[in-house]
């Protein structure tokens, strides 16, 4: 009898299931230091906010990799990373319309 790595109990593919999102979803992630608007276009869709000393990045990423993605980018530009937060789409409608 073959076995198969997703058939497995707790696997990765049952792990992204039940406990996230496969789909896009909506962060906020906030870094330390002030990032200039021309680094907006970079974070595929991801906008730009700038508060004091910190830089927040929020909108819609695909999927995981996506966010992955965006936080190896923070990386590279040598940003202390502050926070990554997943909101509910609930939260984003009332914050954006208030």
């Amino acid at each position: 009898m073959e076995h198969y790595p997703d058939q497995e109990k707790g696997s990765m593919m049952e792990h992204s299931t039940r406990f996230g999102s496969v789909g896009p979803e909506y962060y906020q992630i906030r870094v330390k230091g002030q990032l200039e608007r021309r680094w907006e276009h970079w974070f595929d869709g991801l906008q730009l906010s700038i508060d004091h000393d910190t830089t927040m990045l929020s909108g819609t990423l695909a999927d995981q990799a996506a966010l992955y993605g965006a936080l190896l980018k923070i990386r590279d530009l040598g940003l202390p990373l502050l926070s990554v937060q997943r909101l509910a789409l609930s939260e984003t409608i009332s914050n954006t319309a208030e």
